[in-house]
């Protein structure tokens, strides 16, 4: 079974047991969390969305927070003896999904 969830402004698609790096979600480090906006599940018998899915969650284990390895930004005008540079690391939350429960039918 599979579900796609949104978090953070992003969505991803997760099966029980993987773990993967979302946006940064205020939990501290070893508890459990619900993630409930679940827009699709799947499994061996077909897919469910809309109204189908209403009480569905995701639970996940928080392993732990950090941030992102540095993104360089670099703005250049030739000729002109301009040159900006500026760097972003972005924090994240890393999560291993335990169990995703279906809603209605």
């Amino acid at each position: 079974m599979y579900a796609v969830l949104a978090t953070g402004g992003k969505q991803y698609r997760v099966m029980q047991g993987e773990t993967l790096r979302v946006e940064l979600l205020d939990a501290e480090a070893g508890s459990e969390i619900k993630l409930d906006n679940v827009l699709m599940l799947g499994d061996s018998d077909g897919i469910k969305v809309g109204d189908a899915l209403k009480g569905a969650y995701v639970t996940a284990k928080v392993i732990g927070h950090g941030r992102a390895d540095k993104v360089r930004i670099v703005k250049f005008r030739r000729r002109k003896h301009h040159r900006k540079q500026m760097g972003h690391r972005q924090h994240y939350t890393e999560i291993q999904i335990t169990g995703i429960a279906g809603g209605s039918k």
